[in-house]
């Protein structure tokens, strides 16, 4: 078994061809920090828009070697975050409050067919298999849940045809999951294999004009400059998209807290395993339990699951090379026989872990700050009729009125383990912001969404591992008292703490 090296994901397709790294001081009209889903998309925007703007992207490995390349390949219209808590902050604005959250889910529904539809007229292939999510409960109290939360997603704007429920027999149709009480199916969700999709859409934007460095990883971030030990850049727009790594840049430790994420993957099943499991729609899965595991059937006929693990390390530590404890691998594999016991004692090929981005508030956000013409370090780029730009949105070169004057920062990220979909929506708003566009993404509710920083350790640690102790402690009282069909009193006491109730 593979331990680490990034991702099965990554592995199964070889070595990255590297990019070359920075080679010295540079300047540009954009300049990304992150070669993710988020900066890549931003990047893909953004060139779309305007393809005479310089853009550079700064990555310190390679393109998709964070959670981009390291996810379960749920390419879902799932919503992240507190929807009552961006309602209510957003309350009062145009865009905002419960119509504007109804808006941002009906925004990231669409988003799953957007991305299908970009990866085939970019002639990405990403392993793209349209088969829907479905959750499944093991016991009476996960179907309480499942029932509660289908009911909440009425009042947000999701009808019957966005997702329904399941009985047992239904489920059992699609997939053999063990005890299985009842379940709910949604249509908007597709299985990927992410390192495919994440190194597919870098090389697209370096095909349009996009230049990506690697191994220059950003050592401090500040308007219109983005030090590294190879030179520094310096562009009117700079954009944070590092996610789970946030933590890691000066100034940043408590923006959001990189919560770990392990993953197994089995060796190709027989056609015999498959006969007794079902899963011919390849639906994306995750049981009803509150340290959830979520799974999908890959192209090449093994299952992927994952699950929490280790949720995080003391002071925001990061293991970047993904080695994952050989507990958690176990308890994982656990997880799948238990789920799945027609899957019989399949070998484990690789096992891998990663991080994402955590809001203190569990919600995403994106925003920008804009400065006015006097950005320090700030690149001038002189526009196609000899002019310079400057305030008041003059035009540049390639067309695109640059709003604000000179630039500002922008960053976007807390996807809370939903960013396959949603950072493709964020880097869309992003360009619209940067390039001044007033669009139906601009007001959604998460646009200058703020929340506040996390506690300091030992609180931070204390609070997250006991949370998580917490969930471990209720998903084993549920399932020693499995006709009681309600939560246990350890899982609403991790809600509390977690500021999730």
């Amino acid at each position: 078994m593979i331990n680490g090296a990034a991702s099965f994901w990554h592995a199964s397709l070889g070595p990255p061809p590297l990019r070359p790294a920075l080679d010295g001081p540079l300047d540009a009209d954009v300049c990304i920090v992150g070669a993710g889903y988020t900066g890549l998309w931003t990047a893909w925007a953004l060139a779309g828009a305007d393809p005479g703007l310089r853009i550079v992207v700064l990555e310190a490995e390679h393109a998709g070697f964070g959670a981009s390349g390291r996810n379960g390949g749920w390419l879902s219209g799932l919503m992240p975050g507190d929807r009552a808590r961006l309602a209510r902050d957003s309350a009062g604005r145009p865009g905002g409050g419960r119509a504007g959250v109804v808006g941002l889910q009906r925004h990231l529904i669409d988003a799953v067919r957007e991305i299908v539809e970009v990866c085939a007229k970019e002639g990405i292939e990403a392993d793209i298999h349209v088969g829907g999510t479905l959750a499944v409960a093991t016991g009476a109290a996960q179907l309480y849940r499942l029932r509660a939360a289908l009911a909440e997603d009425r009042t947000w704007g999701l009808g019957p045809e966005d997702e329904w429920e399941l009985g047992a027999e239904q489920v059992r149709e699609r997939l053999a999951v063990a005890g299985v009480a009842g379940g709910v199916f949604s249509p908007h969700c597709a299985r990927i294999q992410p390192a495919k999709l994440v190194r597919g859409l870098a090389d697209v934007v370096c095909r349009h004009g996009v230049a990506i460095y690697e191994r220059t990883p950003a050592l401090r971030i500040e308007p219109g400059r983005v030090h590294t030990a190879r030179g520094d850049v310096r562009a009117p727009w700079v954009v944070r998209a590092t996610e789970g790594f946030t933590a890691q840049l000066p100034g940043l430790h408590r923006k959001l807290l990189p919560m770990n994420s392990s993953m197994i993957v089995t060796e190709p099943l027989p056609p015999t395993t498959w006969e007794r499991l079902g899963w011919a729609g390849s639906e994306t899965v995750r049981d009803g339990a509150h340290a959830y595991v979520y799974a999908q059937r890959t192209a090449d006929g093994r299952v992927a699951i994952g699950g929490r693990g280790i949720p995080y390390r003391f002071g925001s530590r990061l293991d970047t090379a993904g080695r994952t404890p050989a507990a958690t691998a176990a308890q994982l594999a656990q997880a799948l026989r238990s789920l799945l016991p027609g899957v019989g004692q399949p070998e484990v090929a690789h096992t891998w872990s990663g991080v994402l981005g955590v809001a203190r508030d569990w919600c995403p956000t994106v925003g920008v700050e804009r400065v006015g013409a006097g950005v320090a370090g700030g690149a001038a780029r002189a526009s196609g009729a000899g002019g310079a730009s400057g305030a008041g949105g003059a035009a540049w070169a390639g067309g695109a009125a640059w709003a604000g004057g000179a630039g500002g920062a922008a960053w976007a990220g807390g996807y809370v383990g939903d960013g396959v979909t949603t950072s493709y929506l964020a880097g869309l708003t992003l360009a619209d912001l940067i390039l001044g566009r007033d669009t139906s993404r601009t007001a959604l509710p998460w646009v200058g969404h703020r929340s506040r920083s996390w506690e300091p350790e030992p609180l931070r640690w204390l609070g997250v591992r006991s949370v998580y102790a917490l969930y471990r402690a209720a998903d084993r009282a549920e399932g020693r008292r499995p006709s009681v069909a309600r939560s246990s009193r350890w899982a609403v006491a991790a809600d509390r703490i977690a500021g999730r109730s």
